[in-house]
């Protein structure tokens, strides 16, 4: 449901501010370290200011609950700039806060476009635990991605040093020290999506949905993932294949599904 022209703008502020605040901390130049951090914190303080606003529902001509597509991208880019900004004060993280506000900035715009349906009778007492070990699985798995470009990254940097021993120190990621991080979101990020299939079969009658068959998908890449990693060793760029396909169909899962709906078909979603 698109944002109606009737509703009160109060509910506005909090978004408007995570967008300025995000903007900010893009354009300051990277040797503002105090500035650009204290930006970037306004902003995420912002931002989850706009998710609670937008999914409560408050301001607007319907309150209560309410969900979508946008608010579930805007709370995972929120979890994944909150480990950044925790990670960013002892790791290195070159390239990151740039590219981390633009997608802030792009999932604050569209929860606000699109703040999602109104859901005032909840299915079962259990539904607010589904959606919010949901969320959280979708941040840890944001995250172990981001981790993953990172390693990507500083791992081509590193076969690039012959060519170019100029280069060497240029980024200074311990590798080990990323797959470790970036293996660690992934196992955490499959026990909640193991948990979130569960309290959803617990709480509604088992449909195959789109959203059912792209999670069950999801599970059985990151399930492969983590059984080749723990049996054959798997690491580089075979292991980050699997998690960024299963990461694809995790967003596919829901968000997808959403947009689709609400978006282009304009109708609620079928389950």
């Amino acid at each position: 449901m698109i944002l109606s022209a009737g509703s009160s703008s109060t509910w506005l502020l909090p978004g408007l501010l995570a967008l300025a605040a995000y903007v900010l901390a893009a354009l300051l130049p990277q040797r503002s370290t105090t500035a650009v951090r204290i930006a970037l914190v306004l902003g995420w303080l912002a931002h989850a200011g706009s998710i609670l606003v937008e999914t409560s529902g408050l301001g607007t001509s319907d309150p209560g609950a309410r969900f979508g597509f946008a608010p579930a991208l805007s709370a995972t880019l929120w979890l994944v700039i909150a480990v950044y900004l925790v990670e960013s004060r002892s790791l290195p993280l070159p390239g990151v806060r740039r590219t981390l506000c633009g997608l802030g900035l792009l999932a604050v715009a569209l929860a606000l476009l699109f703040p999602g349906e109104a859901r005032p009778n909840m299915l079962s007492r259990w539904e607010p635990l589904h959606v919010v070990t949901a969320i959280a699985a979708y941040g840890l798995f944001g995250a172990a991605v981001l981790h993953a470009a990172l390693l990507n990254r500083a791992d081509r940097q590193m076969r690039a040093m012959p060519r170019h021993p100029e280069a060497s120190g240029s980024f200074g990621l311990p590798l080990l020290r990323l797959e470790r991080l970036t293996f660690r979101f992934v196992v955490a990020g499959f026990a909640l999506l193991t948990l979130t299939l569960l309290v959803g079969w617990w709480v509604a009658p088992w449909q195959w949905s789109h959203k059912t068959v792209f999670s069950l998908l999801a599970w059985l890449v990151f399930a492969g993932l983590l059984a080749g990693r723990q049996v054959f060793g798997w690491r580089g760029s075979l292991a980050t294949r699997w998690l960024y396909a299963g990461a694809s169909l995790l967003l596919l899962a829901y968000v997808g599904s959403r947009f689709v709906f609400e978006v282009l078909l304009h109708r609620p979603p079928a389950a």
